[in-house]
Order: C-alpha cells, then structure tokens, then sequence
C-alpha cells in the first residue's frame, strides 16, 4: 500500500526562486501549502508557495 505522501517543490512568491524540496501527505492534507522561508535571491524571509 502506497504511503500517501508526495514530494514537493516550494517557489518564492517574490522572485519566483525554486528553493526548497519537502513533502505531505496529500491524503490528509489535499490543500497546497504555503510556508515562510529565507529567500536567498531576495535576501529575507518570503512567502513560500508549493509549485504545481
């Protein structure tokens, strides 16, 4: 049985800077995520959202 989860890319809404690789689970959490990480183009903490 297939585990659920699924990998991920993270895109800088600022620069559009592809910077981070994570997974979720889709089964439990179907909504795209968006999380606050350190940008290293634009020099600060950004809104990061999950690539399509």
């Amino acid at each position: 049985m297939a585990s659920g989860r699924e990998a991920l890319t993270f895109k800088c809404t600022e620069c559009g800077e592809e910077n981070y690789i994570g997974t979720r689970n889709k089964r439990k959490h179907p909504e795209k995520i968006e999380i606050k990480k350190y940008c290293l183009r634009c020099n600060k903490k950004t809104t990061h959202k999950e690539k399509k």
